[in-house]
């Protein structure tokens, strides 16, 4: 199990895994282009053997990227679910060009649909997406915490879309502050190990490939997506601390989504919980 956060791009990819370690990371998170979309930056010799020349320096070999925010594989516009299916299929070769382990994507929203017509649409998506597909980055399917009319509140909702697609090699990121939101009480132990019976009943609990570690804003089963550091949210530290402890997630690398550099003190916490400090 590794700790780490999101990491900004900013002056290029290759500066990502500097700034990971700056805050202590020993895995990351990043963007390979701006969150809102547009055209990426270009995947340059040049710009790669800085990128893995880092990372080495670092000694950080884990690293994750997140799809921009405007995705909608379930959308009813069929310029916008285009556009999404496109730009997933161009992340997945791109990440796969520099390395990346994972590439989590939010699903989408069926807005001004009935449910089961989005969730068709999202099947589609997808085996267009992972059709042909012979990269080496996993994508993953990150839960929501169900504000508005979001796919994939409900671990049931994420494991139908799963089985109906059927790609062995299609997985799940989780976030906590997200289940929190959407009616998964983690705040005690026992909670947490109720986590994992919900989970290990939806799907094959290996289909689990990371964590987000976020702490909430937003009240219990409020359906809001809001982060907060570690301990300092309605979730509590309580809920960290046992999911450390649990079998479980002990292959489990965990990424923070909190601003830097206030993320290093939510990264430390982490390790001190794994190490037994606290």
């Amino acid at each position: 199990m590794k700790f780490g956060a999101h990491v900004s791009i900013a002056g290029g990819i290759e500066n990502a895994p500097l700034r990971a370690k700056q805050l202590g990371c020993e895995c990351f998170q990043m963007f390979t282009r701006s969150p809102r979309g547009g055209k990426p930056p270009e995947l340059e010799d040049r710009l790669l053997e800085a990128f893995f020349l880092n990372c080495s320096e670092v000694s950080i070999s884990d690293y994750y990227v997140h799809t921009p925010y405007f995705i909608n594989l379930a959308s009813g516009k069929e310029d916008l679910r285009e556009k999404s299916v496109d730009l997933v299929r161009e992340e997945l070769e791109r990440s796969s060009t520099l390395g990346v382990k994972y590439m989590m994507t939010h699903i989408g929203s069926a807005k001004g649909l009935q449910r089961e017509v989005a969730i068709h649409n999202v099947v589609d998506s997808l085996l267009r997406i992972l059709g042909n597909y012979g990269g080496t980055t996993q994508l993953l399917l990150e839960n929501t915490a169900g504000q508005g009319h979001t796919i994939g509140a409900s671990f049931e909702e994420i494991s139908l879309i799963l089985r109906r697609v059927a790609y062995g090699d299609l997985g799940v990121c989780i976030d906590t502050a997200h289940m929190f939101a959407s009616g998964y009480d983690i705040r005690t132990r026992e909670g947490v190990e109720e986590l994992v019976e919900s989970i290990g009943a939806a799907f094959a609990p290996e289909t689990v490939k990371l964590v987000h570690a976020n702490d909430s804003k937003a009240e219990f089963n409020s359906s809001k997506d809001r982060h907060e550091h570690i301990g300092e949210g309605k979730i509590g530290i309580d809920c960290f601390s046992a999911m450390i402890g649990n079998p479980f997630f002990e292959d489990l690398d965990m990424i923070v989504e909190m601003p830097p550099p206030e993320v290093a003190k939510d990264v430390a916490l982490l390790k001190e919980l794994r190490d037994g400090g606290i």
